[in-house]
């Protein structure tokens, strides 16, 4: 048993245990976030030293390879940009500050525990972990929107996880295995390609999955958990939440259910076509903009699902990408609001009109990540969606394809609304909006990113083909 391939979990967990310790007995709360962030450095190294590796242990159960590594840094660095940008918010809860600091670093845990699990039980545990974790997070402010998110996504996290676990029998059942790869040896060689029940079960796992990227229809959550969370959390269910379930996603679909492609990547297909115009159609009629960005989210993720019914290696490797570049984009977005929406005690779009004159760089960034959203050059997401969407054309579905340019344009019409509010509207008042150094470190390095991966996009792009490279190719 090699417990090194395990050791920046095992670091990130340590982390937690310390942060909660120092919370009971130092009086200064800014030591406690000091340690947080600085110590996400440990599984972050440990995790660079293991690039390269294709290594399992605990039976095939734990996989480490440039797939996993991609993902454990990703999430590290989300973790680190939230963490940054929470150290002024946290006083709203200042007597759990250790404890919002620990729950952050556990569900990051878990995340990380997703990207390398090959088996389903080892999943359906990791996404536990996480899903506890965050459910707590939602409910953190312990007020009337915050308890009511918490509660909303803990009863349908709930219904998620037994329909995941229902799907997980139904194909244990047929292939007498928890391991993807023996799952998909079973598949090809035991005659159940047509079986109604492995239908069954995958429709299951792709409901319960889906409930984690808040692919339509199972986006239900996403609107009143992304209002009433705090915004931190709100900012971290957007990105990492998603950037994890798309993860265990590629694992279990191209590992395990390769064989059956053929049914699955159809489901994919129409449900990006519904999802991405079902979210951008609503996100107009949105005020608030954490609302506006739920819905923005569940567009995302419809995009996303362009690159899974791809089912090639470019398909897999621009959902990786995507997920970088989106993981950027909408962190800036959602700390550039940590800052103004703390200051000015409203969510409401209507109160950031006249923003570029109460503060210039906040709005400035804003506009950048909104832009990047909606997919123009020179930008990260408009990167990200030339490539996932030229995966789609690439594979016969020049359809879906259209109808995702399309759902773009009308992207534009929420997005570039607040942009126009920003900088057109007149100011609510002339007070200054201040934001903390700290803060103004993570979302200068969230802008710094979107502009570099609009205009050097080959950065992270040859790193999301290396890591997506060790997903069997199914489609030659």
């Amino acid at each position: 048993m090699n417990l090194y391939l395990l050791a920046p979990e095992i670091s990130l967990c340590a982390l937690a245990v310390v942060v909660i310790l120092l919370d009971l007995f130092v009086g200064r709360k800014w030591i406690v976030g000091a340690v947080s962030i600085a110590g996400l450095v440990v599984p972050a190294v440990f995790s660079v030293l293991l690039w390269g590796s294709n290594q399992t242990a605990f039976g095939g159960a734990l996989v480490i390879d440039q797939f996993a590594v991609f993902f454990k840094l990703l999430f590290v660095a989300i973790a680190a940009l939230v963490l940054l940008s929470s150290t002024d918010y946290a006083r709203r809860f200042d007597a759990f500050r250790g404890e919002y600091y620990a729950l952050l670093l556990l569900a990051t845990t878990g995340m990380m525990l997703l990207a390398s699990t090959r088996e389903l039980i080892s999943i359906y545990v990791a996404l536990e972990l996480t899903g506890i974790s965050l459910y707590v997070l939602a409910g953190f402010l312990k007020d009337s929107k915050s308890s009511e998110a918490g509660l909303k996504y803990l009863l349908l996290g709930a219904v998620a996880s037994a329909v995941l676990l229902y799907g997980i029998a139904l194909v244990f059942g047929l292939t007498g295995t928890t391991d993807l790869g023996e799952i998909a040896t079973a598949i090809s060689a035991g005659g159940i390609m047509r079986s109604p029940a492995l239908l069954m079960g995958i429709v299951l796992l792709v409901a319960g999955f889906g409930f984690k990227i808040a692919a339509v229809p199972f986006q239900m959550w996403v609107p009143d958990v992304y209002e009433g969370a705090p915004t931190p959390v709100t900012a971290y269910l957007s990105v990492a939440s998603k950037a994890a379930g798309f993860a265990v996603i590629l694992r279990v679909f191209y590992e395990a259910l390769g064989p059956a492609s053929v049914d699955w990547s159809t489901v994919f297909a129409v449900l990006a076509a519904i999802t991405m115009t079902v979210g951008n159609v609503v996100a107009i009629a949105q005020h608030n903009i954490k609302r506006m960005l739920g819905y923005s989210s569940i567009a995302q993720a419809g995009y996303l699902m362009v690159g899974l019914a791809a089912v090639t290696s470019t398909g897999s490797s621009a959902v990786v990408f995507f997920l970088g570049c989106y993981a950027l984009t909408n962190l800036g977005a959602f700390i550039a609001i940590i800052a103004i929406s703390d200051k000015i005690d409203s969510d409401e779009i209507a109160d950031y009109s006249g923003m570029i004159r109460r503060a210039p760089m906040l709005a400035l960034a804003l506009a950048l990540c909104l832009i990047s959203l909606t997919g123009i050059p020179p930008t990260a997401g408009f990167m990200a969606k030339i490539y996932i969407f030229s995966a789609g054309v690439n594979s016969g579905l020049l359809w879906l394809v259209i109808i995702a340019v399309i759902n773009s344009v009308i992207s534009a019409v929420y997005y570039l609304r607040v942009v126009k509010v920003i900088f057109l509207g007149k100011p609510v008042s002339e007070e200054r909006v201040s934001s903390p150094r700290s803060l103004q470190t993570a979302l200068s390095l969230a802008c710094l990113g979107v502009l570099l991966l609009g205009v050097y996009p080959w950065l992270l792009l040859r790193v999301a083909e290396t890591a997506a490279s060790v997903l069997p190719t199914l489609v030659p």
